[in-house]
C-alpha cells in the first residue's frame, strides 16, 4: 500500500492569509485566515508536518478562487469539494455531513445536529468536539454551527469567536447581541 502524499500552499484572502492541502482523494486540511504566510504555515504544517508545497490541482485552484470570493462576501457553496478528512469516529463522520448541508447564512445549533442524527441532548458536546476538531473548517462549515440559544460557542480557528462571527456576519447573519449584565435605571 502506497502512502498519500499531501501537498498544500498558502494564499491571501481579504481576511488574511488561508493554507490548503490536499492529496490525491481530496483536500485534507483547510486553515482559516491569519495575519503573515508564516503563521498559516506553521499551523497547517503542525498537523501535516510530511506535506509537501505544491502547485494546486484544478479543482484545489478552483476551491480556492472560491474562498477568496467567499472572503470577499460573495455567496459561496463547498458542498460538493472533494474532501479526504481521513478516519473519524463514525458518530464525526456523520456529524460532517450534516454540517456540510448548511447553506450560506443559515445556522443550527449543536443540539439540533445532535438531535438530526438521532443522539439525545447529551450528543451535543459531541458535535462542538467534532466541530473542534473539523480539519477542513469552512468547507465543513463549522461556523454556522451555533451553541444553545444562538450564542456564538467556541471557535478554535484563529481569532476564535470573533473570526466565528465575522464570518457569519460576511454571510448575512445576524447575532443576538448579549444583553448587558445589569440593565440601568430610567432616572
Amino acid at each position: 500500500m502506497s502512502e498519500i502524499i499531501h501537498h498544500y500552499t498558502i494564499f491571501e484572502t481579504a481576511g488574511g492569509f488561508c493554507g490548503i492541502a490536499w492529496n490525491s482523494i481530496g483536500i485534507s486540511r483547510f486553515q482559516l485566515p491569519t495575519k503573515t504566510t508564516e503563521a498559516t504555515e506553521r499551523v497547517l504544517r503542525r498537523r501535516l508536518p510530511d506535506a509537501l508545497p505544491g502547485t494546486p490541482t484544478p479543482d484545489v485552484a478552483k476551491t480556492i478562487a472560491a474562498v477568496k470570493r467567499y472572503f470577499d462576501g460573495e455567496e459561496m457553496d463547498f458542498s460538493d469539494v472533494a474532501i479526504d478528512i481521513g478516519i473519524q469516529e463514525p458518530f464525526f463522520t456523520k456529524i460532517y455531513a450534516a454540517a456540510r448541508q448548511l447553506g450560506w447564512g443559515h445556522t443550527t445549533t449543536y443540539g439540533t445536529i445532535a438531535k438530526e442524527l438521532g443522539a439525545g441532548p447529551e450528543a451535543a458536546r459531541d458535535v462542538g468536539q467534532a466541530m473542534a476538531k473539523n480539519p477542513v473548517p469552512l468547507i465543513i462549515p463549522c461556523h454556522r454551527v451555533l451553541a444553545a440559544g444562538g450564542k456564538i460557542g467556541g471557535f478554535s480557528a484563529p481569532g476564535g469567536s470573533v473570526a466565528k462571527a465575522h464570518m457569519l456576519e460576511l454571510e448575512g447573519v445576524e447575532l443576538n447581541p448579549v444583553p448587558p449584565a445589569q440593565q440601568s435605571f430610567g432616572f
